[in-house]
């Protein structure tokens, strides 16, 4: 194997190779003795410098006991890894936990998102994203609660010491998702959301016209060491780009959005407002 690129496949190799690793409850030594494997042999594979083939891959995964789809799942990331992009086809919609942007967003310093047509997720409250939830084709009743649990549940990000940054159209905080109680009650709960330092909210107000997010809605997550990385998600796939021009592209619109949106305590009244 060779020395794989930072890419997003990478990464989630690595990451899934440590968890691998982990869930035997033994040292990375012990088990790099069991696979018959100097030390520095499992080192260079867990900090990207490569040097295993795929047979060696799968005595690893033997020797952690993997359960056979994540197996199969890290021997597709092998032969991938270097590749940039990842387009992640699912035969329904959209699973409850996704793996991917969830390991990505524990590892981003910053997530800067743009929101056309409702309030960001990490920003709903529980019934807003029951409301929402609860239209979506191909979502089973028994469906719905899980993944307002997850979404929910995945708020505790908010928490960390990261910067977030959302910049949203005026028309998603008028519609009524939910009803009127439930769509008043999540733009009582921006604003207590507005409160925390680590959390900026901007509005790009509908007298503008036409603007540049007008082609869709997609974050960007940045990290310390590497490139950015933009993702987007319908209602079956999600899109990771990182690529220089996809990053360029995304980086001008950010700065277009950031030029013609109000300014924290402008969006702050303009809710007040729609609340009043």
């Amino acid at each position: 194997m060779p020395r794989r690129i930072s890419t997003v496949r990478g990464r989630e190799f690595g990451a899934g190779v440590r968890a691998a690793l982990d869930q035997t409850g033994m040292s990375y030594r012990a088990v790099a003795r069991l696979v018959g494997w100097d030390f520095a042999k499992l080192s260079d594979l867990l900090n990207g410098k490569g040097g295993i083939s795929e047979l060696d891959l799968s005595r690893l995964l033997g020797v952690c006991r993997t359960p056979l789809p994540e197996c199969k799942h890290l021997h597709e990331l092998y032969r991938l890894a270097s590749e940039e992009g990842w387009w992640q086809i699912y035969d329904g919609t959209l699973p409850i936990q996704l793996r991917t942007l969830i390991e990505h967003e524990d590892a981003a310093k910053a997530l800067i998102s743009w929101h056309l047509t409702v309030v960001p997720g990490l920003l709903q409250t529980a019934e807003y994203i029951r409301a929402q939830v609860a239209v979506w084709p191909s979502i089973l009743p028994k469906d719905i609660e899980p993944r307002v649990a997850a979404r929910v549940a995945r708020q505790q990000i908010l928490e960390s010491d990261r910067k977030f940054t959302f910049y949203i159209h005026e028309y998603a905080l008028h519609l009524p998702v939910g009803g009127h109680d439930v769509w008043i009650a999540q733009l009582h709960h921006l604003l207590r959301m507005l409160v925390r330092p680590n959390i900026i909210l901007r509005v790009v107000p509908a007298a503008i016209g036409a603007h540049a997010g007008s082609t869709g809605e997609f974050c960007m997550l940045k990290f310390e060491k590497i490139e950015p990385v933009v993702y987007l998600d319908s209602l079956n796939s999600s899109l990771f780009l990182e690529d220089k021009a996809s990053r360029e592209i995304y980086t001008k619109v950010l700065e277009a959005l950031d030029q013609v949106a109000l300014g924290q305590e402008q969006s702050r009244r303009l809710i007040t407002d729609i609340i009043s």
